[in-house]
């Protein structure tokens, strides 16, 4: 098992109408990346998929991505392409729901958003983490 550091949020910053095929198709034809982005991308109905088991690497952040673990939104801007946080309730509980149950494997997993990592000029997840997970009482 790798050793886990990172749990980190993001968002597609996409249409939240966005097809998860379309988003794997972008990764593999226009990035050329042989693993996705994200191990969880979560659909404006909630529904979470898995995309990569959670022991091998993705894409989501240059130079953590060996000991990250990484979640999506399907969304995350306006009309205009500006940051927004768009996330609907039901992608909301998903979300939550992932989170938890990778604290419980990972305790020590710090929850960040890929914004919050050095030497990153994106505004994803389109939220402020660190205070979003003091309002739903995941940390203090």
């Amino acid at each position: 098992m790798r050793n886990i550091k990172f749990i980190v949020l993001h968002c597609t910053a996409t249409s939240q109408n966005t097809s998860v095929q379309s988003i794997q198709k972008y990764w593999k034809e226009q990035l050329k990346w042989e693993n996705p982005g994200y191990h969880f991308l979560i659909e404006k109905d909630g529904t979470v998929h898995n995309l990569l088991k959670i022991e091998d690497v993705s894409n989501g952040v240059s130079g953590y991505n060996s000991q990250s673990i990484h979640i999506s939104y399907i969304g995350g801007i306006d009309d205009k392409k500006k940051g927004l946080d768009n996330r609907t309730p039901r992608q909301i509980l998903s979300q939550l729901k992932l989170i938890i149950e990778l604290k419980e494997q990972f305790p020590k997993a710090e929850i960040l958003g890929h914004r919050d990592f050095p030497n990153v000029k994106k505004e994803c997840p389109s939220f402020d983490t660190k205070k979003w997970l003091v309002s739903v009482g995941l940390v203090k």
